[in-house]
């Protein structure tokens, strides 16, 4: 079994195992806050961490070396970054519907190769839409902290209107890929219970960090060249990047720590995300066009 197939394995276990639960009605804590934050914890340190190994790709797309060149990736990365943030401030509306499509487009990129075009987008979309089908309100809610309260329902209702016919399409198109590639039918189809039954915020936190950080990871590590030697390169890779979104993080988090603290834990883990993505989309979009293949293979990646 290749890791990237036990890693798909792994997600359905633990994506099926938490919507059963609260399937089951099982409450895990009465504590919000508690609950917030350590869904904030887990993608922060289990999510955040596959965009650290940026710098892989900068190395291996753009030959990026030496003190000049890491300092002029950095500024652009932080750069690109820091705009997307002021569109938040300029034009909340704009930047959450250009999240919501932005997100939904790259984790499009997480099936297996081979998977048709359009199973993709509705396996991306599905994350984004069907939470909406049962949480309408919840959705509401969570995205009046980032525009304004109207501007969010508004948001989450036409959300609410995409998500039958988007069930239904993805329940059709998981059952198409059965005849193919039966994993991905699998996980398209805890994906998607996942978003429904799932409170928004716990079903993305255990999608993001089980299915589409850890397949970055798995894959990015095959990119390289998928030896002990690599695995460490990796890490030391991800270090730095890492050490500095703590610290960034902190910094934010103190400049909000006037503001309520769910609207701050919200506005500080999804304005970050967003301002994160852009710049990780940038370097590694080409990379799955072309099949995540590199300048040593010949050939592109199983992906599933």
């Amino acid at each position: 079994m290749t890791a990237l197939r036990a890693q798909g394995l792994l997600f359905c276990v633990i994506g099926a195992s938490v919507a059963a639960v609260v399937i089951a009605g099982v409450t895990l804590s009465p504590d919000e806050a508690a609950v917030l934050f350590l869904l904030a914890a887990l993608i922060l340190l289990l999510g955040v961490p596959h965009g650290a190994l940026d710098p892989v790709f900068a190395e291996e797309l753009y030959g990026v070396h030496g003190m000049l060149g890491w300092c002029a990736f950095v500024l652009a990365y932080l750069g690109t970054a820091l705009l997307v943030v002021l569109l938040w401030h300029v034009v909340p509306q704009l930047f959450l519907s250009s999240f919501l499509l932005l997100s939904a487009l790259h984790f499009s990129g997480d099936p297996a190769r081979g998977t048709p075009a359009t199973a993709r987008l509705l396996f991306g979309g599905a994350v984004i839409v069907l939470p909406a089908l049962r949480h309408e309100e919840e959705m509401g809610r969570l995205f009046a902290f980032l525009v304004m309260p109207q501007a969010g329902a508004a948001q989450a209702s036409v959300l609410h209107d995409l998500s039958w016919p988007w069930l239904l399409a993805t329940a059709l198109m998981a059952a198409w890929q059965a005849r193919s590639n039966w994993l991905t039918c699998l996980e398209m189809a805890v994906a998607a219970a996942l978003a429904l039954f799932a409170p928004p915020l716990l079903g993305f936190a255990v999608f993001f960090c089980a299915m589409h950080s850890a397949r970055h990871i798995v894959r990015t590590w095959h990119y390289v060249g998928a030896s002990v030697g690599q695995a460490a390169r990796l890490g030391r890779a991800a270090l730095l990047p890492i050490l500095g979104t703590l610290v960034l993080g902190a910094a934010v988090a103190y400049y909000w720590r006037a503001q309520p603290l769910e609207a701050g834990l919200i506005q500080w883990l999804f304005v970050g995300l967003a301002a994160l993505t852009v710049p990780h989309m940038a370097l590694v979009e080409p990379v799955r066009w072309r099949g995540w293949v590199n300048r040593h293979a010949r050939t592109p990646l199983e992906a599933g």
